[in-house]
């Protein structure tokens, strides 16, 4: 009769201890989502950054030093294709999505041949209509 008592009592111990692990799990799980007001979220970013002067300042037949030294270090280094650089930047302000942008950069024998990408010079942008005042 004893005994049947206290396996019964560590049956009903281990349930208690199941239920607590499953409820404080799912009480953490719940918090994961919360928004709090007030909370500073920081701005994430990853890569270079890429500028329109920088694009600007690109040329065909620019060097690997010359276009390095304005670009900075390429994020993928791509063993097999040494004559593309792969620049990458991305950033997540807080509460947003994060946005993207690439930039390849092609060499033929050394030397800048062209590059592609989110960017393009100021020069082969399409003219924009001059901006007036309505009143």
């Amino acid at each position: 009769m004893i005994q049947r008592k206290t396996n019964d009592f560590n049956k009903t111990a281990g349930l208690n201890r199941l239920a607590i692990a499953i409820l404080t799990c799912a009480l953490l799980v719940g918090c994961s989502t919360l928004r709090f007001p007030g909370v500073h979220r920081i701005t994430i970013q990853q890569g270079n950054v890429i500028t329109q002067t920088m694009i600007d300042k690109l040329k065909p037949g620019m060097t690997r030093s010359q276009v390095r030294f304005v670009l900075g270090n390429p994020v993928l280094d791509d063993s097999l294709n040494r004559d593309r650089w792969d620049y990458v930047y991305t950033v997540q302000l807080a509460g947003d999505a994060p946005a993207q942008a690439v930039l390849q950069v092609y060499f033929v024998e050394e030397r800048l041949s062209h590059f592609e990408g989110d960017f393009i010079p100021t020069d082969e942008k399409p003219d924009q209509e001059p901006m007036t005042a309505e009143t």
